[in-house]
């Protein structure tokens, strides 16, 4: 007998065999691919379970939900979000909330990008000294700087076209102020991180030409830090529009009172219509989205960056 003169056929895992006209992979591989996919799928469904139940809640009729219970189907209704609105007054409050998100997100995104280009782009002895100062605000938990703030925005006196108290209290831009103070840091943090990233050829070239330091950061670093700014401006914005505490703190006129405090106002004596609070739950967080979506493409280049290299 010979020796049969052809080789073996060996499958090479994640190499495309010739002769079989697929790729193979090891069956461990697979196995660990479909564990990873359901163990996602049960989180994502963990995650979006209390959402979508409180909205399937805000379209159903609160006497047909305390008689057959929540757990059943039926009584859906469009006047939760009629009652919610006029209730919570959310035509007042949403332009409350938009007066201090708005020049919040503006002045702590231009603040912190000023800050983020001196310590990127020039060496100094206190460069990582001034970083850190900026990000220890993020450090401190809102309530340990409470008493100080209110005492602080009670002392400082400011004319009456800025506040009717006379003070930093009950105040737009009491609110707008420690909005940004408690916020700059983070957005310093991350932007100083982008622009130590691009080439210094750009800034080498650009001084050749006869460009400044004021010429170089509005037109060569702003532009080039788009992706990390629209990031940041929807973070800004998530979390500005949500803050709570420091709007309890500092203002005192229910006039003044952002869009989150009027779910205090769909709270009834004796008893709370749950599906009426889903409701006005759902009408707060439609500008959050709204802004998200818009931005969405920015904001994942912005999370991306730096994953990749080329």
């Amino acid at each position: 007998m010979t020796a049969s003169s052809e080789a073996p056929q060996v499958a090479v895992p994640g190499i495309k065999n010739p002769l079989i006209g697929k790729r193979t992979q090891p069956a461990g591989t697979k196995k660990g691919n479909r564990v990873i996919q359901v163990f996602l799928a049960v989180v994502a469904l963990v995650w979006i379970f209390p959402v979508g139940y409180a909205l399937l809640n805000s379209f159903r009729d609160y006497d047909y939900t305390s008689k057959h219970g929540y757990l059943s189907l039926g009584g859906f209704t469009l006047a939760n979000y009629k009652d919610a609105w006029e209730q919570a007054n959310f035509s007042h409050t949403m332009l409350n909330s938009a007066y201090i998100t708005i020049p919040a997100v503006l002045l702590t995104l231009f603040l912190s990008s000023c800050v983020a280009f001196v310590v990127a782009r020039f060496g100094f002895k206190f460069n990582l000294t001034l970083l850190g100062l900026f990000t220890a605000a993020n450090l401190l938990p809102p309530q340990a700087l409470l008493i100080p703030v209110y005492r602080m925005f009670r002392a400082i006196e400011v004319p009456f076209w800025i506040s009717d108290s006379g003070t930093l209290l009950n105040s737009y831009w009491g609110l707008i102020l420690v909005n940004v103070a408690f916020q700059t840091g983070f957005c310093t943090f991350v932007l100083s991180n982008y622009m130590k990233a691009l080439p210094r050829e750009i800034y080498e070239s650009a001084v050749v030409d006869g460009a400044g330091v004021l010429r170089q950061f509005f037109q060569l670093t702003l532009p080039l830090c788009r992706p990390p700014l629209a990031a940041l401006a929807t973070l800004e914005v998530t979390w500005i529009y949500n803050e709570f505490f420091w709007a309890t703190v500092l203002l005192q006129s229910g006039d003044k009172f952002p869009v989150t405090s009027s779910i205090n106002n769909l709270r009834g004596q004796f008893f709370t219509d749950n599906n009426l609070v889903a409701a006005g739950s759902v009408v707060i967080a439609l500008p959050t989205l709204l802004v998200f979506f818009l931005l969405q493409k920015q904001f994942v280049a912005g999370l991306t960056l730096g994953a990749t290299k080329g």
